[in-house]
């Protein structure tokens, strides 16, 4: 399977998770009164356009198999793009960055009640201790509802993963996320009409390189996952909260908290952690089928 070697593929996901930072730091540059709901209509009508020419070329035999679990991830994607710009709007971008990197925790129970898939030691003490670190970036006994918005956006984005494996296998990527966007575009454009605000076509420039960005992110998963084992490569995926934390810093002017950097620290160090343990079983699997 290792096509590239292990240092490349970390490059490139390090590259690809810097990209994807300034997807949500276009969002955050969004005027606060801008509509929202038509502003997720614009990404999903962008992001139509753009992977359109791409799926068009490839072999469209059975494009719309499996057809209700799109419309299921579909419309979870809707509900967490929605949220996502309400918690980037009133959060600095590290901590709703931090709070969104709960999703794989969040996907550890979920696949339990899903898959009936069973949990070690190890994924029970990171999920417990990464949950402790969520609390402290959220600070509950503060309410902030823009924090508990980008913990929904988590919620969506764990149950977004999961479901992957309910699709079809023979789908691309690029057909998935074609028809993430589609079927959820009636009911995207149902709300920005309720929302019933004069349309502001200049933010579709913004909601296409929102859209662009993300996508090369994309891309670059799929590129990497497809070359090299996921266990080796997957803990470069965090420096995407770094990237954020720069970001926020030189282009908001957001200085990070004590909270955030033990919060943060409490969610990603133990997901580094399990990933190394994780791909050290690997490994010794290999060893004793080569004896």
């Amino acid at each position: 399977m290792q096509k590239i070697s292990v240092g490349l593929g970390m490059t490139l996901l390090v590259v690809g998770n810097i990209i994807a930072v300034f997807s949500d730091a276009i969002i955050k540059t969004l005027p606060a009164e801008s509509p929202t709901f038509q502003f997720v209509f614009m990404r999903q009508l962008t992001a139509v356009l753009i992977l359109l020419p791409f799926c068009l070329s490839a072999n469209k035999k059975h494009l719309f198999a499996g057809l209700k679990w799109h419309a299921v991830r579909g419309h979870v994607w809707l509900f967490g793009i929605i949220f996502m710009v309400f918690a980037l709007k009133a959060l600095p971008l590290a901590t709703a960055n931090a709070i969104f990197y709960a999703a794989p925790l969040l996907m550890l129970p979920l696949a339990v009640m899903i898959f009936r898939e069973q949990l070690t030691k190890s994924s029970i003490a990171v999920a417990v201790i990464g949950f402790i670190g969520v609390l402290i970036v959220i600070q509950p006994t503060d309410i902030n509802w823009a924090a508990i918005f980008a913990f929904v956006v988590a919620i969506t984005l764990a149950v977004n993963n999961v479901l992957i494996r309910k699709l079809p296998k023979h789908h691309s990527i690029m057909q998935t996320l074609l028809l993430t966007n589609l079927v959820g575009m009636p009911v995207g454009l149902g709300l920005a009409l309720w929302e019933n605000e004069p349309w502001h076509w200049a933010a579709l420039i913004t909601a296409f390189g929102s859209t662009l960005f993300i996508l090369i992110y994309a891309g670059i998963c799929v590129y990497v996952y497809s070359k090299i084992e996921s266990s080796q490569v997957a803990s470069a995926e965090y420096s995407g909260l770094v990237a954020a934390v720069v970001v926020g810093l030189f282009w908001f002017g957001e200085v990070p908290t004590l909270g955030l950097i033990i919060g943060a620290s409490l969610i990603i160090l133990p997901l580094v952690w399990l990933a190394n343990v994780q791909k050290n079983k690997q490994r010794l699997v290999k060893r004793q089928l080569t004896k």
